[in-house]
């Protein structure tokens, strides 16, 4: 379940994020960025969040080695993503080498995910959890 709480808590900063850059990006008139604040709320916000709920949901597969790999690639190479998508967006070429690296990254940690969810979440799991409640 660490790995689901730690997904939900970094989300809402991401969250903070985008919602800081579209009132910004509003008060200055100047959108250029509105693709990186498009991105950090979707895959910042949005997609951290549901890979928390479901980590939290089935504790099985938030406790795997894959969830951890997961975890540290997506929020290492989430940030210089970002950075990098901004520099472009304001036309700065220059720090092109952060959107051949670390959006590969970002992809490979999503691929983790998605054979940990084959992998480790099952129907006898959230079946357990929901009985927990109870």
């Amino acid at each position: 379940m660490r790995m689901g709480i730690l997904f939900l808590k970094l989300a809402a900063l991401y969250f903070l994020v985008g919602v800081g850059m579209g009132i910004a990006m509003e008060i200055m008139q100047d959108h250029r960025l509105a693709g990186a604040h498009a991105h950090i709320n979707l895959i910042g916000w949005a997609s951290m969040a549901l890979f928390g709920v479901i980590y939290v949901l089935f504790p099985n597969a938030g406790d795997t080695v894959l969830a951890k790999l997961h975890f540290w690639l997506y929020n290492i190479s989430l940030p210089f993503f970002m950075l990098g998508l901004c520099f472009l967006l304001v036309g700065n070429t220059s720090f092109m080498f952060l959107l051949t690296i670390f959006p590969n990254i970002l992809v490979l940690s999503v691929v983790f995910f998605v054979i940990n969810v084959f992998r480790n979440v099952k129907l006898g799991n959230i079946n357990s959890f929901i009985q927990k409640g109870d």
